[in-house]
């Protein structure tokens, strides 16, 4: 196996929502509210929003169809790049903020 995500595998959707069709009805009621572009936040916004969710969860598919997205919604390369920036800045935040609670974990069990 060469990789792992294949834009080839988007031809599966179907299957998986036919196996379970409940959780993907609500997954799919959600993901629709969410990208709605009637919301208080505009859309363009939401794209970027969406954008830095996609790469800081690593979701391939995600990044690929939201910087799409963003595009048709007004974004530009320069709004694109900031987006990775803060996005690469809260995880490694977010390392931080995980290191604090492994120290004081190791702390307790010592």
């Amino acid at each position: 196996m060469s990789t792992y995500q294949n834009p080839q595998d988007l031809a599966k959707a179907k299957d998986l929502i036919s196996l379970a069709p409940k959780e993907a009805q609500a997954f799919l009621a959600l993901k629709t509210v969410a990208e709605r572009t009637d919301g208080i936040i505009p859309e363009k916004y939401r794209e970027l929003i969406s954008i830095a969710v996609a790469l800081t969860t690593q979701c391939a598919y995600c990044i690929d169809a939201h910087s799409k997205n963003a595009l048709m919604a007004g974004a530009t390369r320069e709004e694109i790049a900031e987006v990775v920036f803060i996005t690469a800045a809260l995880r490694a935040g977010a390392a931080v903020g995980h290191g604090l609670l492994a120290l004081r974990l190791f702390d307790e069990a010592s």
